[in-house]
């Protein structure tokens, strides 16, 4: 996969991407990054990427023609990406809220280029004629796009196959399948007079994921009611929170 980042503070990326599961995965050739500043593609010698906008109001706003001539030159640039078109995706808070959904369908893109938006936003023209994607990762706002790409990179690369040590990790983590993740113990068995649950030392591998899928329902129930709505409850499921609940 490649992942293409545009962005008018390309410093910010230098500790993200070279450290845990997205290094691994550079490493390992499973994912390439290229960072680029958008200023890099002004023609004036202050590099003004951002300008008034029309109709007054406060803030700046970016400015089309170094985001066009950016996204235009590295398509025509990229070396073994002959032929392929990119996903381009704007990282706005006006975009469609990140979700594990939305992070396994990007997963399947063989090349996604991120801007990452400024300041007051972008010129209306960026988002009318060159992106294909908007994106946010939560209703609220944060002063660039850069944090969320980074998010939207971290949530998408660990699902690329072989960037994980174990592919079967992805099966039971919060959001997939619409439940919370069930709780997690490790060694020691006893700390400070708090103990594992029995049935998760008793090797009986089908009552440890009854186990944990109860506690999953329980846990989602509790915990995020507005996903616990949408999910389809098995007969088993209901008899479980029934005898959780009595």
């Amino acid at each position: 996969m490649r992942i293409d980042v545009l962005t008018l503070f390309p410093e910010m990326f230098q500790g993200p991407f070279d450290n845990s599961i997205l290094k691994r995965a550079v490493t390992q050739k499973l994912v390439v990054f290229n960072i680029y500043n958008i200023r890099d593609y002004t023609h004036d010698k202050h590099h003004t990427a951002d300008d008034y906008a029309y109709g007054g109001g406060a803030g700046m706003v970016m400015k089309p023609e170094p985001v066009f001539e950016a996204v235009e030159t590295i398509k025509e640039k990229a070396e073994g990406m002959s032929g392929k078109v990119p996903l381009v995706a704007l990282m706005t808070p006006q975009g469609r809220v990140f979700d594990q959904t939305a992070a396994v369908e990007l997963a399947k893109i063989e090349w996604l280029m991120l801007i990452c938006g400024h300041y007051e936003g972008v010129d209306e023209r960026i988002r009318q004629h060159l992106v294909n994607k908007e994106i946010s990762i939560g209703d609220y706002v944060l002063t660039g796009g850069e944090l969320a790409a980074m998010v939207v990179s971290d949530a998408v690369v660990r699902l690329i196959p072989g960037v994980l040590g174990s592919g079967e990790s992805l099966l039971y983590e919060s959001h997939t399948g619409g439940l919370l993740e069930y709780p997690q113990y490790t060694r020691p068995e006893e700390f400070r007079g708090w103990q594992v649950p029995e049935v998760l030392m008793s090797g009986n591998h089908a009552e440890i994921a009854k186990w944990r899928r109860n506690q999953s329902l329980s846990r989602t129930r509790e915990r995020r009611p507005d996903l616990f709505e949408k999910i389809e409850l098995s007969s088993k499921d209901k008899k479980a929170l029934k005898d959780i609940d009595s």
